[in-house]
């Protein structure tokens, strides 16, 4: 009789055990729309999801370390390239949850009067871009340079650069606490802090490409019915409220409608190695 007490405690321990949650490396492009929807997901199913935050191409080497993990959301097309190329995503399951744009990135009320690329170099503007080496935004923001200024211009910002920063949300946050006086982001972060910092556009002739975000099954994932079912969630009425709330675009054409021109969608950018941080 004494037995199955002891019995029963190892039965509840493994069904405990065997409770299925998603663990989901992401980038932190679409950080605070993607805690919020995290949260009402497990509200609505009661399966709880892990988020793991931080440079895209940061939590893809996590994700393939560890081996473990059910969705990889990168903040661009970039580093989701990368990931079907070495196998590590179910490329049939990939899905387009929203679309970005780069933008300058200034405190509120722009107290530096920084309205365009070039004043980037004025002397004196301390300036900060994602890490180019494992963070999408950072090649983003290296594309622009190496595409609009000249290596004198190029020198100039390079003097102003004090950080490379390890996500998009450290980028946003480098101006929030006023680490420095810009960055190069996008569009979206004047609306995690609308209070604090705001977007500056450039110009639809310096822009070379829109961003989108994807996001796909691992292939490590334990639970790809219930990934596919996350997956179905963004793109439900009700997940893409949440990212609009964000102001992220829904489609090509709304980003189109506010740069004012016509770029290319997503692709990729292999970065000049001087640009790599040693």
């Amino acid at each position: 009789m004494k037995k199955i007490p002891l019995l029963f405690f190892f039965l509840l321990l493994g069904l405990w055990a065997e409770t299925p949650r998603l663990l989901i490396f992401a980038g932190s492009a679409s950080k605070p729309p993607t805690q919020e929807a995290a949260r009402l997901f497990t509200e609505k199913t009661g399966i709880p999801v892990d988020l793991v935050f931080g440079g895209s191409g940061y939590v893809l080497s996590q994700m393939k370390l560890t081996r473990k993990g059910d969705l990889y959301f990168p903040g661009s097309s970039d580093y989701m390239e990368i990931a079907k190329r070495q196998h590590l995503v179910d490329p049939k399951s990939e899905k387009i949850i929203v679309y970005l744009v780069p933008a300058i990135t200034v405190a509120k009320g722009n107290p530096k009067r920084i309205h365009s690329l070039e004043d980037l170099t004025r002397p004196g503007i301390k300036v900060a871009i994602a890490n180019p080496d494992g963070v999408c935004l950072g090649a983003y923001a290296v594309e622009i340079l190496e595409k609009n200024f000249t290596p004198e211009q190029k020198k100039a910002f390079r003097k102003n650069l004090i950080n490379y920063t390890a996500s998009c949300a450290k980028t946003a946050t480098a101006v929030s606490l006023h680490q420095v006086d810009t960055v190069i982001g996008w569009r979206v972060f004047g609306h995690w802090d609308p209070k604090r910092i705001e977007t500056v556009p450039i110009k639809a002739s310096r822009l070379v490409r829109i961003g989108y975000i994807p996001i796909a099954v691992s292939r490590f994932s334990r639970h790809p019915d219930l990934a596919k079912r996350f997956i179905d969630f963004l793109l439900s009425p009700e997940g893409r409220k949440i990212f609009a709330r964000y102001h992220y675009f829904p489609s090509p054409q709304t980003a189109e409608k506010w740069i004012g021109a016509k770029k290319p969608v997503g692709g990729e950018y292999k970065v000049p190695r001087e640009w790599i941080a040693q």
